[in-house]
């Protein structure tokens, strides 16, 4: 068989002008994509951006790195929505709250649209770390 590292073909080889090389497999961006519609579905249902950060701690690290920082993108939206989500639910208490739980709902919305549209865009979230936007 002919080595694809030389020039030359074998004697008595046969080769053909057309080769065809499989295309660059796409990475599968679908879990990401539900994991996002998990934490909006959150909202509704309420148990599950649970079921997305755990998915999320699943798959980090086993596809390519802009798609490895959507699952941190993910897990992080989860935590510190969760810690601010703690800090509003306590504030209720003296009425400040009560505007910081819908901050927080715009937050939060706010970080699922973006990465999902960095998802589409085949592109990791801008300002991964942030905790803010």
């Amino acid at each position: 068989m002919h080595d694809s590292r030389n020039e030359a073909p074998i004697e008595g080889e046969i080769i053909s002008e057309y080769t065809t090389k499989e295309p660059a497999k796409e990475p599968d961006t679908t879990i990401a994509m539900v994991n996002y519609v998990l934490y909006l579905a959150s909202f509704v249902v309420g148990f599950t951006s649970v079921i997305g950060v755990i998915i999320a701690y699943m798959y980090q690290g086993k596809g390519p790195a802009w798609l490895d920082e959507h699952y941190r993108y993910q897990i992080r939206t989860f935590w510190i929505g969760l810690l601010y989500g703690i800090i509003a639910s306590v504030l209720t208490l003296v009425l400040i709250g009560f505007p910081l739980l819908l901050a927080l709902a715009v937050w939060f919305i706010v970080r699922c649209v973006k990465g999902f549209k960095g998802l589409q865009e085949k592109r990791a979230p801008s300002n991964v770390g942030s905790w803010l936007l």
